[in-house]
C-alpha cells in the first residue's frame, strides 16, 4: 500500500474513532423488531380452559418429554415423526449439554463415557463457540477437520476415526452453519450417517440443527439425515436438536430433540432424575402461536423480511475491500458472516475496532480451546442493531481491515 493510501486510511480511522461509538456485532442476538413480531405469543393463554391441553393441565408436573402438540411443532423443525421428539427447556444448546450428561453416565451401548481414559469429538470449523466452550468445560477431547463449502471434510472425518479410538462423536450445525452459513450437501449427510459403521457402536452424531427454517434467500435443501440413518441402520448414533430461540424470544424459547426411541429412552431416563417435568405453559404458548405449518412459514418469512436488509449492508461493504484483502461468506439464512482476512492480521483488526467502539467475537472463538492457527477467522454477527448503525460498524471494519492489511 502506498505512503498516502495509508495515511487517508489512517486519517479516516481517527475521525471514526473521535464518534466514540458504541456498537455490538459479537453474538447472534435477534433484533427489538423480530422479537416484537412475537409478541402476542404472551397473551395465548387467557382463561382457564386455555390451561387444559392434550389432557394435560399445563400449569402441573409431568410430561417431562412435552406435550404431544408441541412434538408435532419439533417434528417440523427436526423433519422426524413427532414421536421421535423430546420437547424441554429452552434451546438447542441446553438439551445438547443434557445428551452429553447422558452419555457421561449411562453411554450408548458401550458403557459411560466417564469410564473410558479419554473421550473425543470432532469438530469443524470453522464453528460455534458454544460448543467448543460446553466440550472444554467438560473435559472432551476436541479434533478439528476443515469446512468445505458443503459440510466438513468427511475424507478428513472418516481418516481420523479410522486411526483414533477415542472418537466418540462429531458435532454439525448442517444448515446456514454458524459461523460459515454453508448448508450440509446429500453427499455429506450420507457419509455422516453411515460414520457410526466406521466407528464404535456408541459414536454419537450431535446434529444442532438451531436455523433450520432460517433462509432469507432460496437456500439449498438440507437431506433428511434421520432417514438415512435408518436406512443404514445408525439411527441410535444421532441426536438432533433445534429450538424456537431465535424464531419467536431468544431468551423464552422452547427446545427440542430428535432421535430413535432407544435413544430418547435413554435421554429421558437420566433427564427425568433432573427434572420433574417441562414448561408446558410456555409450549402452550407456542403451539397456539404457530397454530399450523403455514404459521410458522408465514413468520420466517416476516423475520427474514427483516434479516436480509442486514446481511446486504455486510455484502456492500466487504465488497469494497481492495483484491486479494480477504474472503468471507455469503449465507443465504443464519446469522453470521464468517470473514477470513489475510493470515496473521485477525487480532490486529479485532483490535483496531475495539479502540474505536466496535465489540466483536473474540478472535479465535470459533475454534476449539480458542485458538485460531491462522489468526485470521472473524465473525461477523449483523443481527441485532438497527441498519443505521451497522452500516457505521461495516464503515469502521472495513477501514480496519485495509489498515492491518
Amino acid at each position: 500500500m502506498k505512503k498516502i493510501e495509508r495515511a487517508e486510511l489512517q486519517a479516516k480511522y481517527n475521525s471514526i474513532k473521535k464518534l466514540k461509538l458504541n456498537l455490538d456485532l459479537t453474538r447472534g442476538k435477534p433484533s427489538s423488531d423480530q422479537l416484537n413480531l412475537s409478541n402476542s405469543v404472551m397473551n395465548n393463554l387467557k382463561s382457564k380452559k386455555d390451561f387444559k391441553l392434550d389432557n394435560a393441565d399445563i400449569r402441573n408436573y409431568g410430561e417431562i418429554d412435552g406435550l404431544p402438540s408441541a412434538k408435532k411443532l419439533g417434528s417440523l423443525l427436526l423433519n422426524v415423526k413427532p414421536k421421535n421428539v423430546i420437547v424441554n427447556g429452552t434451546s438447542s444448546l441446553n438439551l445438547t449439554a443434557i445428551m452429553l450428561q447422558t452419555l457421561f453416565f449411562k453411554g450408548n451401548g458401550d458403557g459411560p463415557w466417564k469410564d473410558k481414559k479419554k473421550v473425543s469429538v470432532i469438530c469443524p470449523v470453522p464453528g460455534y463457540d458454544r460448543h467448543f466452550s460446553l466440550f472444554e468445560e467438560m473435559g472432551i477431547n476436541m479434533i478439528t477437520v476443515s469446512m468445505t463449502g458443503q459440510g466438513p471434510n468427511m475424507d478428513e472425518v472418516e481418516a481420523i476415526i479410522k486411526k483414533d479410538k477415542s472418537v466418540k462423536g462429531i458435532i454439525c450445525v448442517p444448515k446456514h452453519s454458524n459461523p460459515t452459513g454453508e448448508t450440509y450437501s446429500r453427499e455429506t449427510i450420507t457419509r455422516l450417517a453411515k460414520l457410526p459403521k466406521k466407528s464404535s457402536k456408541d459414536f454419537m452424531i450431535f446434529y444442532d440443527n438451531a436455523y433450520a427454517v432460517h433462509d432469507f434467500k432460496k437456500s439449498p435443501k438440507l437431506s433428511n439425515i434421520f432417514k438415512q440413518c435408518e436406512k443404514f441402520k445408525t439411527s441410535n448414533n444421532i441426536s438432533l436438536f433445534a429450538s424456537t430461540s431465535k424464531i419467536t424470544f431468544a431468551g423464552s424459547g422452547i427446545a427440542f430433540m430428535g432421535g430413535s426411541e432407544k435413544t430418547i429412552k435413554t435421554f429421558v431416563s437420566y433427564l427425568e432424575k433432573v427434572m420433574v417435568g417441562s414448561d408446558k405453559i410456555n409450549q402452550a404458548r407456542h403451539v397456539k402461536f404457530f397454530k399450523n405449518p403455514k404459521a410458522l412459514e408465514d413468520h420466517m418469512k416476516d423475520l427474514s423480511s427483516l434479516i436480509r436488509p442486514k446481511f446486504e449492508i455486510v455484502e456492500e461493504y466487504l465488497s469494497r475491500l481492495p483484491e486479494g484483502y480477504a474472503n468471507w461468506s455469503t449465507p443465504t439464512g443464519g446469522y453470521f458472516v464468517s470473514f477470513n482476512s489475510k493470515p496473521g492480521k485477525a487480532k490486529k483488526i479485532y483490535k483496531l475496532c475495539t479502540d474505536a467502539g466496535l465489540k466483536l467475537t473474540p478472535v479465535g472463538s470459533t475454534f476449539p480451546y480458542k485458538k485460531d492457527p491462522q489468526n485470521q477467522n472473524i465473525r461477523i454477527a449483523p443481527t441485532q442493531v438497527k441498519n443505521s448503525d451497522l452500516k457505521k460498524a461495516m464503515e469502521l471494519f472495513v477501514t480496519a481491515v485495509c489498515l492491518a492489511g
